[in-house]
């Protein structure tokens, strides 16, 4: 088969042990990004199977009517980049696995990473020390502070268990059925949602961005933390209200924000002001950005395109196409 990976921006995948799975097919890595419809079309006119990496292009129905020889999309996770409908619509068949991975580890890491980084201050104080100024100001100390995590997942008990390590207090706040979880495991559940935000000293969100949790932090949650608290995002951008991370930094609570994660990405204006704000530690979006990681969910994702040139597709989200193709 043709098959065209997208958005490897560090031409990094043909690099990992994972990529010799599809020896056989004529694979094409394109290294740049690209979002107009017309030029990405252009691209992909002879592509017979796509590769995504996570949700940095989205699928539409226009750039699928001008695709008339791909027969098959592969991906790893949640899908609101791609119009399944219109899939179907093209008898494209849409891969994608769902099932219970590990915890990303890459994730956990980097989130714990900014913990340490927000209560040490450590971009400020390289800063400081490369202007010729030493010190700019005094840090914290993790052991025995309280971090709240919201979201009582794979993510979260993984970062959990770095912060035990570190003698922290972690207390959780989830959906109800989350908490009952976090209760029958004997983790520690806040006594209440506002308690949970206005006594940690850092609060991590681990929560899937879906219709029902858009918004789920909203500006008050940030407004009733404590002025010396941190919050930490690696997860996704649209689980905070909109506009609420400038309006939290405006009024000082919390005082520091940690973020891999953003409302519009990839951010390429070098005065955004909200990387640019002092009380700011920002990543772009790495979460899951390791040889490690890439090399794991890409396994998965030749898996399904490897299952499919065979006849037999696995993780199939529109089944319903297969049972056209049949009929015909």
């Amino acid at each position: 088969m043709k098959v065209h990976i997208l958005d490897d921006w560090f031409d990094t995948l043909r690099t990992l042990p994972s990529f010799a799975a599809l020896d056989g097919h004529e694979v094409t890595v394109w290294t740049d990004h690209v979002t107009e419809t017309s030029t990405l079309a252009d691209r992909l006119k002879d592509a017979e199977a796509i590769c995504l990496f996570r949700e940095r292009t989205a699928i539409t129905a226009d750039l699928l009517a001008r695709l008339p020889k791909l027969r098959l999309i592969s991906q790893r996770s949640v899908y609101p980049h791609v119009d399944v409908a219109a899939c179907t619509a093209h008898g494209v068949v849409f891969c994608s696995n769902m099932g219970k991975q590990g915890p990303s580890v890459a994730a956990a890491e980097l989130t714990f990473a900014l913990i340490l980084a927000s209560a040490r201050q450590i971009p400020q104080q390289m800063a400081s020390l490369r202007a010729g100024t030493w010190q700019m100001g005094v840090g914290q100390s993790l052991c025995g502070r309280r971090l709240g995590l919201y979201g009582y997942g794979r993510i979260g008990k993984a970062v959990a268990r770095y912060a035990e390590a570190f003698r922290m207090e972690v207390v959780w706040w989830s959906s109800e059925t989350g908490r009952a979880r976090a209760v029958a495991d004997g983790a520690q559940v806040a006594e209440s949602r506002d308690a949970f935000f206005v006594e940690a000293d850092f609060v991590s969100v681990h929560v899937r961005l879906k219709p029902e949790t858009q918004g789920i932090i909203t500006l008050d949650d940030l407004l009733s933390m404590k002025p010396t608290a941190s919050f930490v995002n690696t997860s996704r951008a649209g689980l905070v209200e909109e506009g609420a991370l400038m309006a939290a930094l405006e009024a000082g609570r919390p005082g520091r924000l940690a973020l891999d994660v953003f409302e519009k990405e990839p951010i390429t204006d070098p005065d955004d002001p909200l990387v640019n704000h002092p009380a700011v530690i920002a990543t772009p979006h790495i979460g899951f950005v390791t040889e490690d990681e890439l090399n794991s969910q890409f396994a998965e994702i030749y898996e399904q395109i490897v299952a499919y040139a065979a006849g037999a597709p696995v993780n199939v989200i529109n089944p319903e196409v297969l049972g056209a193709a049949e009929a015909e």
